[in-house]
Order: structure tokens, then sequence, then C-alpha cells
């Protein structure tokens, strides 16, 4: 599974736009984001869909949570929005 490219990033820019609300996380390259110096959220594309890599827990390995459709973004920045309250 690879990295999200420019066009699944586009795909996705909505989702990056509500996650760049967030003030506990900086984005330093396009779709991949910090919280202080840790990698915190990334996107891979596959012929299956397109995935988010999270790190629910700062102490834990990423987790990884499919993005295809407007239901699976909306629950994953629900999820996301209570971590980083």
């Amino acid at each position: 599974m690879k990295h999200a490219g420019p066009a699944t990033l586009d795909a996705l820019e909505p989702m990056l736009e509500a996650l760049r609300t967030h003030d506990r996380i900086v984005e330093r390259k396009r779709g991949v984001f910090y919280r202080k110096s840790q990698a915190f959220l990334h996107f891979h594309e596959d012929p299956a869909g397109f995935f988010c890599d999270v790190r629910l827990d700062p102490v834990k390995d990423f987790e990884r949570f499919p993005v295809t459709t407007e239901a699976q973004r909306r629950n994953l920045l629900q999820r996301i929005a209570k971590i980083l309250a």
C-alpha cells in the first residue's frame, strides 16, 4: 500500500480541511499531520480504496482506517476530534 498521491489527496481535500482546523496538530507536508513532534496521521491509497493511518494513542503504533466513503471519513473525524479535545 503506497502513500497517497496528489490525486488522492485532492479527493480527500474536505477531510484535510477539517483536520487543519485542529490547533493541536500541524500539517508538515500535505496530508501528513504531526502532534507535537510525533507523526499523528497520514494517508494511503490502494486498489481497495483510501486509508488513513492515525496514532490514536501516542504510545502505540498507527491504526489503519478506511476513508473511501464520506461516512467513513465523518466517523474518523469524530474520533479524532474526541482525541484532540
